[in-house]
């Protein structure tokens, strides 16, 4: 793991003891923060593999299908903010803890659904268990990196996502196809079973090893607390902390919020379809469809790094991700137009994820930038919140597509589109510029 080193133009003893500090920082905090994510999102889009034999074992419709999916969200929306307020006042240890034990219960639960109105219950309430994670990891990192770090220190976190679909397809595609039987159970529901209750392990981890802020942190010698102190200090000064009612009329947010709720349409899109577009093609057996999937999640790992660092690099964030999202959007039309073409169709799935997931950490980096103290746990819990709405909308909207036309064609183009407009989108949000440290 490579760690952020952004230094000024002039770098001095300051300067250097702050890069070992913040390098001791990753390694400890990032590691873990990573491998909650995985889990977090084996549990979110397993549900799009589970698709391949669930769907027909209860007689789902692909409405329906994609209806359960995306209810998910909906209790993600309402829980978000109430959630990134209390880890804000008590802490994140305990409370992203709380969050990771109950949604991997909850997640094993999916194995035990057996009609539509039970999918729909089960999403719903592991989508309420869940919300506040991100978000709150999000707002967890600008406790302990400054902004001219924070791009690449979240991409890294951020790196999850293709890495869960790196570990998470084929793995799951092998449940599909060898675990089918034993005792007496489905594929897809050992598959929820068996990648659910790790996230239980992982979150007992988190209430041992996490610790809330740097001041708490006995790992660190006190002229290392200092070092963080003093470049936290300094960012706050250029922050906002207009108490939750401001922020929450403020249109700067509301603008971003609709930027993540364009740029979250595309990667989901592609997270629950990804394996019944590859099955399209015409790749009927679940252990290839795992293992093409990985394909464009191992792409998305490196392009979403490199956009961070330079990004960092250049302490902009605007233009890197309205091309990000072009390039993303790009790769989806490329991926229908050459849709007769196993390869060429593949090469347009892995363009498109490489611009969606390097539009994340660079995003990220806008609000954290503009926002302090409550008013951050309220701002970055309701992007997040409005912008996941994508995630009830985006498989609902393809699903109904799909039923309508027998083609995920038009669901594709439909979230190019959301790319697009995000890209203008995030071009009209002022720049807010962090100070060099």
């Amino acid at each position: 793991m490579t760690i952020p080193t952004t230094a000024p133009a002039v770098a001095g003893p300051l300067e250097a003891a702050g890069d070992s500090v913040y390098r001791k920082v990753a390694w400890r905090l990032v590691p873990l923060l990573f491998l909650c994510y995985i889990v977090a999102y084996l549990d979110r889009v397993n549900v799009g593999f589970a698709k391949l034999q669930m769907q027909a074992d209860l007689q789902l419709t692909e409405t329906v299908y994609g209806l359960g999916a995306g209810i998910f969200f909906v209790g993600y929306f309402l829980f978000e903010v109430p959630s990134n307020l209390v880890l804000h006042r008590y802490g994140a240890r305990r409370w992203i803890a709380r969050i990771m034990i109950t949604w991997g219960l909850l997640s094993a639960a999916m194995m035990l659904v057996k009609s539509p109105v039970s999918f729909y219950v089960l999403r719903f309430l592991l989508g309420a268990a869940e919300a506040g994670f991100f978000p709150g990891i999000i707002l967890y990192l600008t406790y302990w990196f400054p902004a001219q770090r924070r791009s690449r220190v979240t991409s890294m976190f951020i790196a999850a996502i293709p890495v869960s679909g790196i570990l998470g397809g084929p793995l799951s595609g092998w449940i599909l196809k060898y675990m089918g039987g034993i005792a007496g159970m489905a594929g897809w529901q050992w598959m929820f079973l068996l990648q659910g209750l790790p996230t239980v392990l992982v979150g007992l981890l988190v209430l041992k090893y996490l610790d809330d802020r740097p001041a708490a942190a006995r790992w660190l010698a006190p002229h290392e607390r200092e070092v963080i102190a003093r470049d936290m200090a300094a960012e706050q000064s250029h922050k906002a902390d207009s108490g939750i009612r401001s922020v929450l009329a403020s249109p700067r947010v509301w603008a971003l919020a609709l930027v993540y709720f364009a740029f979250v349409s595309g990667l989901y899109g592609v997270s629950f379809w990804l394996p019944s577009i590859i099955r399209g093609m015409g790749v009927a057996d679940p252990l290839q469809i795992g293992l093409l999937s990985a394909v464009p999640w191992a792409f998305g790992v490196v392009a979403m790094y490199w956009v961070a660092a330079s990004a960092d690099r250049h302490l902009e964030q605007r233009w890197h991700a309205a091309l990000a999202a072009l390039t993303g959007a790009a790769g989806l039309v490329l991926s229908v137009a050459m849709h007769g073409n196993q390869w060429l169709a593949m090469a347009g799935l892995t363009l498109a994820t490489m611009g969606i997931m390097a539009t994340l950490p660079v995003f990220w980096a806008l609000p954290t930038m503009l926002l302090g103290g409550a008013s951050a746990a309220a701002g970055i819990a309701l992007i997040n919140s409005f912008g996941n709405l994508s995630g009830f909308s985006a498989p609902f909207l393809v699903g109904l597509i799909h039923d309508a036309t027998h083609s995920t064609d038009a669901g594709l183009y439909m979230l190019a589109g959301w790319l697009v407009a995000g890209a203008a989108l995030v071009l009209l949000v002022r720049p807010v510029r962090a100070p060099r440290q």
